[in-house]
């Protein structure tokens, strides 16, 4: 039978079928001379045994995948920043979005600790992000804000991703009443928050889809990208892609360059921009060191 892997311990993988059992499941023995590792995520085919156990026999093809943390099938990324206590970087969370971009994945930007979020920082956010991406504010604490965060993840397979310490295993235990995800507080040494999550696993939302708790999505390395394609990682600056006066202009330094006529005129926010060069030259002196 058909079921998904939704979660993975010590060398047993948990399948839930589409009848909501859950199988315990050791993984056949030719997956590891192909080099495949069951992913939490993965669509398999199943074989249950008489002692109620059961084997992976088949890992269906995926649409994507992540190493750190080890997920596959993910439809949409929440990012998970904090209004404060730890205070939110907008060039972290523009990192983020170029990953989801990168890997064709729809984003939510979600801030969490609406206690602690300014009128003069919920616009500046607003105005960055809102044209871009659906933006949502709530509070881990009360609940406020997380019916229209419901809806925008119901019927997806939705992963929580952002620093630690803003709020993540919170607000799936307020999506989720099964969820027993462990909560931290802030290290007030460092003002970071300590991970709560020790393993992954995918909890099925109440009206429909999946939500994935993971134990980090923090340690990526975001600039995959090569020097041209980054450009079409940022969706403002699309538009006038091939309207510069140089067909290979970065952006950066280049004369008649319209994106950056575009961020003079306001109509991509210097924000993202900056974020979109210190990328860039990370990704070119990346580039110089391999050689």
């Amino acid at each position: 039978m058909k079921g998904r892997i939704v979660k993975g311990i010590a060398g047993f993988y948990y399948v839930r079928t589409a009848q909501g059992i859950v199988y315990q499941c050791k993984a056949r023995g030719i997956f590891k001379k192909e080099g495949i590792v069951p992913t939490v995520g993965d669509e398999a085919d199943i074989e249950v045994l008489e002692d109620g156990d059961a084997v992976i026999n088949t890992i269906f093809p995926r649409k994507n995948i992540f190493i750190r943390p080890p997920i596959s099938n993910v439809d949409c990324l929440v990012l998970v920043f904090a209004a404060a206590q730890p205070e939110p970087s907008r060039s972290t969370i523009d990192r983020f979005l170029v990953m989801t971009e990168k890997n064709h994945i729809n984003a939510v930007l979600c801030i969490n600790k609406l206690d602690l979020l300014t009128e003069e920082r919920r616009k500046k956010l607003t105005d960055i992000y809102s044209p871009l991406y659906p933006l949502v504010f709530v509070s881990g604490k009360t609940g406020e804000g997380t019916d229209e965060l419901r809806k925008l993840i119901e019927g997806r397979s939705a992963a929580f991703a952002g620093p630690s310490g803003v709020g993540k295993s919170t607000l799936l235990n307020l999506l989720i009443e099964d969820a027993t995800a462990q909560t931290g507080e802030i290290s007030r040494k460092t003002l970071r928050g300590r991970n709560t999550t020790r393993h992954v696993e995918i909890f099925p939302l109440e009206g429909g889809g999946d939500l994935f708790d993971t134990p980090g999505f923090t340690s990526f390395d975001v600039l995959e990208a090569d020097e041209a394609e980054l450009q079409h990682l940022y969706p403002e600056m699309i538009p006038y892609i091939g309207k510069c006066r140089y067909d290979n202009c970065r952006h950066l330094r280049e004369p008649g360059c319209a994106v950056r006529e575009a961020v003079r005129s306001g109509a991509i926010t210097k924000s993202r921009y900056t974020s979109y060069c210190a990328q860039l030259e990370e990704i070119i002196e990346k580039n110089k060191n391999k050689y």
